[in-house]
């Protein structure tokens, strides 16, 4: 697999000051070691500044007064942001980034490489602190970690490896590009990265992928898909939905009718009013149109997208539905599609690994476990093998 690596490392996010120690989760491993000591506290995460002047937050993670997607927020904001969101890889601390490029170059010095000792570092560092250590590599050997990764590492880990080190807008960039290039498309990674990411990461998407291919995200989504299914998917991509945490349940009701007119009432399927609602609307409001429409219909709006539409289009509509409700068991859901059966769907198991371990994946733990009585990380265990599986496990804060 290769990626791009236009515009240079180093950026990351800037360390944020805003938020709280947070208290470990149990079970969470430390390198090669047993569980965080009971009661030590995390540290506060890496961020990158919020456009408005708000909290600094990681990629993937929504500010608490403006967070689609998530369950249960009344006057306490700050408290169930807290408690509802976590990723599995947090600061690593003390972080010496002089120590862990001096580990790196010795396991891929000279004959053999130590496999263990890089996911001993990448797999329990944020990538802000990646970015650091990218920069500080080549201070300290004149030589590119990405380029001796990729000359050192094969297969799926390497894959895995590659994703972990590209800054997050630019890695969703380089998959929305895979997506697209060549014959076929992926439509299913495009419904995934568009339909789930908030505003201000999806226009950070569109300034990498600009800055990467010299072309614009949206040119090359209406060149690449057709039809309602088009009209969808550049409407995600223009990152404008509403986020209003306050729902009005006048215009709830209102788009309740709307699209009970535009489906169930009538001969055929207005999906233009479908596009315009799921699209533009805060999930709040979206929870309380959903919940209108029940009360219309006696039909539930998953139902009525499955009757009334077929395809991409379903998929992306229902995606939109299911992030609204539960974002945390969508995720679930694709882990566990992308591992049942014959086979590994490699592709998405990796993107949601390395885009939620630092945002959500407690929360899919608990979801994947509620849904299919196993755990995560046993389905990968079972799944998957060798320092693959050892990387896998580490970013979602299982023993390896």
């Amino acid at each position: 697999m290769s990626y791009p690596y236009g515009g240079g490392y180093g950026g990351g996010y800037p360390g944020a000051g805003g938020y709280p120690q947070q208290q470990p989760m149990p079970g969470m491993p430390t390198p090669g070691g047993p569980p965080y000591p009971g009661g030590a506290p995390y540290p506060g995460g890496g961020g990158a500044p919020y456009p408005s002047g708000g909290p600094n937050l990681p990629y993937g993670v929504q500010p608490p007064g403006g967070m689609p997607g998530q369950l249960g927020f009344g006057c306490f904001y700050t408290v169930c942001f807290i408690l509802q969101e976590q990723g599995t890889v947090r600061d690593h601390t003390p972080f010496n980034p002089e120590d862990d490029s001096a580990k790196l170059r010795k396991a891929m010095k000279g004959l053999g490489t130590d496999e263990r000792a890089i996911i001993d570092i990448l797999g329990f560092r944020t990538n802000a602190q990646r970015q650091k250590l990218f920069l500080q590599y080549k201070t300290m050997y004149g030589r590119d970690l990405i380029q001796d990764l990729k000359s050192e590492l094969s297969g799926k880990f390497e894959d895995c490896v590659l994703a972990l080190m590209l800054p997050p807008e630019k890695y969703d960039a380089s998959e929305l590009r895979r997506a697209m290039a060549g014959l076929g498309t992926d439509e299913d990674a495009l419904i995934e990265i568009l339909c789930t990411r908030n505003n201000r990461e999806i226009q950070a998407i569109n300034a990498a992928y600009k800055q990467m291919y010299r072309t614009s995200l949206e040119q090359d989504i209406a060149g690449d898909t057709s039809g309602h299914f088009k009209r969808l998917m550049v409407s995600m991509a223009n990152g404008h939905r509403d986020e209003n945490q306050a729902p009005n349940m006048q215009k709830a009701q209102q788009d309740a009718r709307k699209l009970y007119d535009a489906g169930e009432k009538r001969w055929g399927t207005d999906e233009s009013m479908f596009n315009a609602i799921l699209a533009s609307q805060s999930f709040p409001q979206l929870r309380a149109v959903f919940d209108e429409y029940q009360k219309l219909s006696k039909n539930t709006i998953e139902r009525v997208i499955q009757s009334e539409m077929s395809g991409d289009l379903a998929k992306g509509m229902l995606t939109i539905v299911k992030v609204v409700k539960n974002k945390a068991s969508y995720f679930a859901e694709k882990m566990y599609t992308s591992m049942k059966g014959l086979g590994t769907d490699d592709k998405t198991l990796i993107r949601v690994v390395v885009t939620r371990c630092e945002v959500d994946m407690v929360q899919i733990k608990e979801e994947f476990q509620k849904k299919y009585h196993q755990s995560l990380g046993a389905f990968i265990r079972d799944d998957t093998s060798g320092d693959y599986k050892r990387v896998l496990l580490a970013l979602c804060g299982e023993r390896y």
